[in-house]
């Protein structure tokens, strides 16, 4: 065999070589980590099948929480566990991991002047979403009858009660800095907005 036939090793340059060392290991999401994510989100049905979806984030900002500190319901927390930048999920959460169950006497009636209505609000209608001021703080209820000085609300959230399924993209992770840590919670783009 002549030498020209001999195949030669070929060393990997310096550059690649020194490139590849230094390259950064991806951020895997933990405690304290800042989580940038899209979701699409429908209801899985008795029979298993997924609806249309109900929310969706594609096109807009990613949802940001800060991990570890409950900033997003538990089920959701926990398949995120482990996961970096540029993963896809697709999980299917029961109530307990999601809204919870629904909570049977969480229709009140409560008056009109404890709502918090938009501007120039006339009219309330069945089926609008409302703030009322609690003891706990404005929360968000359903409407079920409207009357002239009370309304019937639902207290429970939307979603409660219901087997929902997301289709999940990790858009960014990065560590929390010490501001988010101390108020428990993600700040956007350029700091704190609150």
């Amino acid at each position: 065999m002549t030498e020209a036939a001999t195949p030669k090793k070929r060393a990997k340059p310096k550059a690649k070589v020194e490139a590849e060392a230094q390259a950064p290991a991806r951020q895997v999401i933990g405690k304290d980590c800042v989580v940038a994510f899209h979701y699409s989100l429908c209801e899985v049905n008795a029979a298993g099948e997924l609806s249309g979806w109900l929310e969706q984030s594609a096109g807009k900002e990613p949802l940001l929480y800060l991990h570890g500190h409950a900033n997003v319901i538990s089920g959701l927390e926990e398949a995120m566990v482990g996961k970096s930048e540029g993963d896809k999920l697709s999980i299917t959460l029961e109530p307990e991991q999601a809204y919870g169950p629904r909570r049977p006497n969480s229709v009140q009636r409560v008056p009109i002047k404890h709502l918090h209505l938009r501007q120039g609000q006339k009219q309330i209608m069945a089926g609008e979403i409302v703030a009322i001021q609690t003891h706990h703080g404005i929360r968000n209820a359903l409407v079920v009858k409207a009357g002239r000085f009370n309304v019937d609300v639902d207290t429970n959230h939307p979603y409660a009660g219901r087997t929902l399924h997301y289709e999940i993209e990790i858009v960014g992770v990065r560590p929390a800095t010490p501001d988010e840590i101390e108020h428990r919670h993600a700040h956007g783009q350029g700091g704190h907005h609150h």
